[in-house]
C-alpha cells in the first residue's frame, strides 16, 4: 500500500496512494459526524418519554455529545498526529459505531447519556483525524480546492439529511434508529479507510500528548454545566450549587495551570489566546454555539409538543432552517470577496439574532407558516453567514504553523459554548413553563429561551464590533505574544 511521506515541510503523497478511495473515506466520516449533531434533535420528545427523561434532563442527550466531542477534540488531533491518523481514525469509527448500537439497545437515561458520550469521544478521534488525512491527501493546487469543496458541501448535506432522516425514522422505526442510523454509514467508511488509505508509519516522536489536561478540561466543562442544570432543583445559592461550580472553576483553573507548565506535548499553547482574532473568535464562537444549540433544540420541542406535528413532519419543516444555512454559507464565500470577514461576522450575527427574536413571538395556537417558517429563514442564513468568517479570523491572524491549532480550538469552543449555553437556557425555559405543563406554560418557556439566544448573538455581535480588529488592523502583537 503506498505510503506518505514529509520533505522540507511538504507532503507528498506516493504514486500508489488512492486519493479518490481517501476523500470517499473521509467525506463518510465528516457526512456521519455531521449527520449526528441533528440526527436526534427531532426524535427528543420520543427519546424522553420512552426513555422516562425529566425535561431538564432530556438536555443531557444533547450535552453528553457536546461536552466530550468539545473537550476531547483537541487531544483527539495531537493523539493522531502522534500515533497515525490512519489508526486513529478507524479506531473512532469502532468507538462510534459501538456507542451507536449501545445508545439504540438504551433502557435507562443514565445508558443512553453514557452511550451519547461515547459518541462524543469516538469523534473527537475522528473529526481531526480525518482532516487531517484530506490534508496531507491534496497538499495544494485545483485538487486540494476540489477535494475541500466536497468535503465541506458533504458537512453541510449532513446535518440537512440528520434532521429529515431523524423525523423519518423516529416515527417510522422507532427514535432507536436515530442511533442505528450510525451503523452502516460507520461500516462503510471502515471499509473505505482499511483498503483505500495509505498506512501510517511508525508512530511519532513528539512530546505525549497533555491526557490530564484533557480529562480536568472536560470534567470541569461537565461539572460546570451540570452545577447550572441542577439549579432547577437546587437554588443558585443554595450549598449544593455553589460547592459544584467552585469544584468546575477549580478544575478549568487547574487545566490553565497544566497548560503552562507541562512537560508534554499541550493541548494549547496559551500565548496564542493572546492574539486578539483568535480570543475574539473564540468568545463569538461560544456564545453563537449555545445559541445554535438551543435554536433545534426549542424549534423541535415546540414544533412537537405545541403544534403537535409528528417527527416525520417536524424533520420537513426543518429543512428551510438547513437549507438556510446552506445559502448563508454561499453567500458568506461570495460576500468574502468584497468585504472583511469581520464584517460578514457581524451582519450574519445580527440576522441570527433578530431571526431569534422573532421566534420568542412563539404563540401557544400559532402554526409553522406564521411562527416558525420566517424566522427560520432569517436566522439560518444569519448563521449560515457566520460560520466560514469566524474560521478566516481565528486563523488568519496567527503563524501558519499554528492555523490547525487555531481552527481546533475554535471547533472545541463552538461545542463547548452548545453544551454551557443549552445548559443555561434549558435551566430558565423550564423555570418558566412551571410545574402546571401546558401548550401555553411550553410556549413561553421556549419563547423565554429564543430570546435568551437573541440575547447570547447580541453579544457576540458587540464582540465582533469592540473585540476583532478593523480591517487592517494588524495583530502582530498579539501573534508575537503567541
Amino acid at each position: 500500500m503506498a505510503s506518505t511521506q514529509v520533505a522540507s515541510g511538504k507532503t507528498i503523497v506516493a504514486s500508489g496512494a488512492r486519493p479518490g478511495t481517501t476523500l470517499a473515506a473521509v467525506s463518510v466520516v465528516q457526512f456521519m459526524v455531521s449527520l449526528d449533531l441533528t440526527v436526534v434533535n427531532v426524535g427528543l420528545p420520543r427519546i424522553g418519554s420512552g426513555l422516562g427523561f425529566s425535561e431538564v434532563g432530556l438536555t443531557w442527550v444533547i450535552h453528553a455529545y457536546a461536552l466530550t466531542f468539545g473537550g476531547l477534540l483537541l487531544l483527539g488531533g495531537k493523539i493522531a498526529d502522534r500515533y497515525g491518523h490512519k489508526r486513529v481514525m478507524l479506531f473512532g469509527l469502532g468507538l462510534f459505531g459501538l456507542a451507536s448500537l449501545v445508545g439504540g439497545l438504551a433502557q435507562a437515561p443514565g445508558q443512553l447519556v453514557a452511550a451519547r458520550a461515547a459518541q462524543g469521544v469516538g469523534a473527537a478521534a475522528l473529526a481531526p483525524a480525518a482532516l487531517a488525512l484530506l490534508a496531507s491527501t491534496f497538499p495544494g493546487g485545483k485538487e486540494r480546492v476540489k477535494a475541500f469543496g466536497i468535503w465541506s458541501a458533504v458537512n453541510a448535506a449532513g446535518g440537512a439529511v440528520g434532521v429529515l432522516a431523524g423525523g423519518l425514522l423516529t416515527q417510522y422505526a422507532g427514535w432507536q434508529w436515530v442511533m442505528y442510523i450510525n451503523l452502516p454509514i460507520a461500516a462503510l467508511a471502515l471499509a473505505l479507510a482499511w483498503r483505500g488509505i495509505a498506512q501510517d508509519g511508525p508512530a511519532g516522536r513528539r512530546g505525549r500528548p497533555d491526557v490530564l489536561g484533557a480529562v480536568l478540561a472536560t470534567s470541569g466543562a461537565a461539572l460546570l454545566v451540570f452545577g447550572v442544570v441542577r439549579t432547577d432543583q437546587n437554588a443558585w445559592t443554595s450549598a449544593t450549587t455553589l460547592t459544584t461550580l467552585t469544584i468546575a472553576v477549580a478544575l478549568l483553573a487547574a487545566f490553565v495551570q497544566v497548560e503552562r507548565t507541562t512537560k508534554r506535548d499541550p493541548l494549547i499553547r496559551l500565548g496564542l489566546l493572546a492574539n486578539r482574532s483568535v480570543a475574539g473568535a473564540n468568545l463569538y464562537a461560544l456564545l453563537f454555539g449555545g445559541a445554535m444549540a438551543s435554536a433545534l433544540y426549542f424549534v423541535s420541542l415546540y414544533l412537537q409538543r405545541v403544534l403537535s406535528s409528528s417527527p416525520a413532519r417536524t424533520g420537513v419543516e426543518f429543512l428551510p432552517f438547513t437549507l438556510g444555512v446552506v445559502v448563508g454559507s454561499t453567500l458568506a464565500v461570495k460576500l468574502g470577496y468584497k468585504f472583511a470577514p469581520r464584517s460578514v461576522l457581524i451582519t450574519g450575527g445580527t440576522l441570527a439574532a433578530l431571526g431569534f427574536a422573532w421566534f420568542g413571538l412563539f404563540r401557544a395556537d400559532g402554526s409553522f407558516l406564521v411562527d416558525a417558517l420566517g424566522p427560520s429563514i432569517l436566522a439560518s442564513v444569519g448563521i449560515g453567514l457566520c460560520l466560514a468568517p469566524a474560521v478566516s479570523i481565528a486563523t488568519g491572524g496567527v503563524a501558519p504553523h499554528e492555523a490547525g491549532a487555531a481552527s481546533g480550538v475554535l471547533n472545541s469552543t463552538r461545542q463547548i459554548g452548545a453544551s454551557l449555553g443549552l445548559a443555561a437556557l434549558g435551566t430558565a425555559a423550564n423555570a418558566r413553563t412551571g410545574e402546571v405543563v401546558t401548550p401555553a406554560s411550553l410556549t413561553d418557556g421556549y419563547a423565554l429561551g429564543m430570546f435568551a439566544g437573541a440575547g447570547l448573538l447580541v453579544c457576540a455581535v458587540l464582540i465582533a464590533v469592540f473585540v476583532l480588529p478593523r480591517p487592517g488592523q494588524t495583530t502582530a502583537a498579539g501573534a508575537q505574544k503567541s
